[in-house]
């Protein structure tokens, strides 16, 4: 499953109590505690003007573009980055990050740029070589951000399951699993093949972010897998540790994550008690350069993607989290229960967005 896909499906909504103008300071915070820098943030698609005046209409400010890219090239120039921006700005919104059309969370054998993961010279190199030439332009149109995956697999699933009234949950039960085919089109991808093909990348990527002040934030892989992989893959960034090489592999502060707290969740035995360390260590180390803010119940290898207020993580336990290590970038909702009269997940994201805004009051009072 595509990750953009799952969430374009869902057609993000937002509802949010949101104060001050694009790119307004933070709150200053009471009784000299540290200030509250995060942000409602939204990642949905696509980034025209009716999508816009949807996501302004509910108070969002702050999202993930998605520009209009012709003749099937990955990079956008400079007119079409451009045209997305000031679209956005039109409707009082600042795009903070851009997602291209590459390096996604497709399953491989859907993917129209597969080479990068299929470590396929030289065509690989040639879509660096537009991923670098993204960079450029993003930096030259003043946005800040890019975010991408690292998939093979995509986002595993086994169906869904009866929520909170007439809501069906997303599920992943490892025992349940059962691929479509023994491999992919990749074949069998070991832990150091991964690795290989991860770090050739970050090695001709990261420079050129530093050079042009570009945050490069990459999503975990969703969800994690046994050691001996699924589908021929093992999962190495499916894990915390993996995480943890993932961003050691260059001294960058332009290399970091797209830190989904409900992806990490998944990696854990107790999500309950082990995620607040998790985001202190990234956090502390200025690797979170996106959050989504989403909740799960359950654990590794088997949970249930459930609304924010209900999971096993306490949700406000983690945004204070968030505040202490001072992130000051996007809280994004994410993988919203389906209802069957509200198809587009209109409403559930509609709740999410909310609730995340009031957690954010919440704290900009105290």
């Amino acid at each position: 499953m595509d990750r953009r896909k799952f969430i374009s499906s869902s057609s993000v909504a937002a509802l949010a109590l949101g104060k001050g103008a694009v790119g307004s300071m933070a709150t200053p915070a009471a009784n000299g505690a540290k200030p509250v820098l995060m942000k409602l943030g939204c990642q949905s698609e696509p980034t025209n003007d009716e999508h816009l005046k949807y996501l302004a209409r509910y108070g969002v400010k702050n999202i993930c573009g998605y520009p209009e890219i012709a003749d099937g090239r990955i990079y956008a120039t400079v007119e079409e980055l451009s045209r997305m921006k000031d679209l956005a700005v039109k409707n009082g919104i600042e795009v903070d990050c851009v997602g291209p059309p590459v390096l996604t969370s497709s399953y491989i054998d859907n993917e129209k740029h597969p080479a990068i993961m299929l470590a396929k010279s030289p065509e690989r190199d040639r879509d660096i070589e537009q991923i670098q030439m993204l960079i450029r332009n993003c930096a030259q149109v003043g946005l800040p951000s890019i975010k991408y995956n690292m998939s093979i697999l995509g986002v595993l699933r086994t169906g869904r399951t009866p929520g909170r009234g007439d809501a069906m949950y997303s599920q992943w039960k490892l025992s349940d699993a059962k691929p479509k085919t023994p491999l992919t089109i990749a074949g069998h991808v070991d832990g150091d093949m991964f690795w290989e093909r991860i770090t050739y990348f970050l090695n001709a990527v990261i420079p050129v972010a530093n050079e042009y002040k570009m945050r490069m934030a990459c999503h975990p892989q969703d969800p994690g897998v046994p050691p001996e992989g699924y589908q021929g893959v093992n999962r190495v960034l499916g894990t915390v540790d993996g995480l943890k090489k993932f961003v050691a592999i260059q001294e960058s502060e332009y290399h970091g994550l797209n830190f989904c707290q409900g992806t990490v969740s998944e990696m854990l035995t107790d999500p309950g008690t082990q995620i607040y360390d998790v985001i202190r260590y990234f956090g502390t180390r200025k690797k979170i350069f996106n959050v989504h803010f989403r909740n799960i119940r359950g654990h590794r290898n088997d949970f249930v993607e459930v609304y924010p207020d209900e999971g096993d993580v306490d949700m406000v336990k983690a945004i204070k989290v968030y505040r202490e290590v001072e992130y000051p970038y996007m809280l994004m909702p994410d993988h919203v229960p389906l209802v069957k009269n509200d198809p587009n997940g209109l409403q559930s994201f509609a709740f999410c967005y909310g609730y995340i805004r009031g957690l954010i009051q919440s704290l900009e009072s105290v």
